[in-house]
């Protein structure tokens, strides 16, 4: 099997182990959070991208709790393309992130036509802030911006309470990153979760 052909798979199989463990939580009667997937180049360019998306969706609940995140170049290489596959996307209940914000090279006026959500600012970024005055302006701005957009701002890669402190300070929505958690395996997190709800392990 080629490289092209590898990637599609292990894409398609990220989505349904995601499905998969979403409906663990809830058979669990757990809040189960949402859960993120990553999109390659090569499976956004898939012309049954969509089609594709849907029937793992169908294989899981009612609603689902499945988002993708996209990053901003893949999204600049054909804008009007991957804004009807977005829309299309959307419309089956995801909401869509832009990963790696502030790393492409995408304009004002492609951004606000992009049926997005939220935004998360490349951890780059947010490691260097507190040190150079640039990275601080760039994080600042990118905050505002997306919000002036009425777009949710997720903050990459926070490793330390200074950083939280002064993202909280530029009104940066959610942060992510080990200050908070390191990625934990499927049991690991139940039991986190598990953990929040007051319950026991069983």
């Amino acid at each position: 099997m080629d490289e092209t052909g590898i990637i599609l798979q292990a894409g398609a199989w990220a989505l349904r182990q995601a499905v998969h463990d979403y409906d663990y939580w809830c058979e669990r009667a757990l809040v189960a959070p949402r859960i993120a997937v990553n999109v390659s180049p090569i499976q956004l360019r898939q012309r049954d991208f969509v089609q594709t998306v849907e029937k793992i969706l169908q294989q899981g609940v009612r609603p689902h709790g499945i988002d993708l995140e996209i990053t901003e170049s893949l999204i600049m290489e054909d804008v009007a393309g991957n804004i009807e596959k977005l829309e299309a996307i959307r419309s089956l209940g995801i909401c869509i992130a832009i990963d790696d914000f502030g790393t492409g090279y995408s304009s004002l006026a492609y951004l606000a036509q992009l049926p997005v959500k939220t935004v998360k600012i490349d951890r780059a970024f947010i490691i260097t802030m507190l040190k150079n005055a640039k990275a601080m302006s760039l994080v600042s701005t990118m905050i505002s911006m997306a919000h002036a957009l009425r777009l949710k701002v997720v903050a990459e890669g926070v490793e330390e309470e200074e950083q939280a402190k002064m993202l909280r300070l530029l009104r940066c929505d959610e942060m992510q990153g080990y200050l908070f958690s390191k990625p934990l395996p499927l049991d690991q997190m139940t039991a986190l979760l598990e953990h929040a709800a007051g319950k026991t392990q069983s």
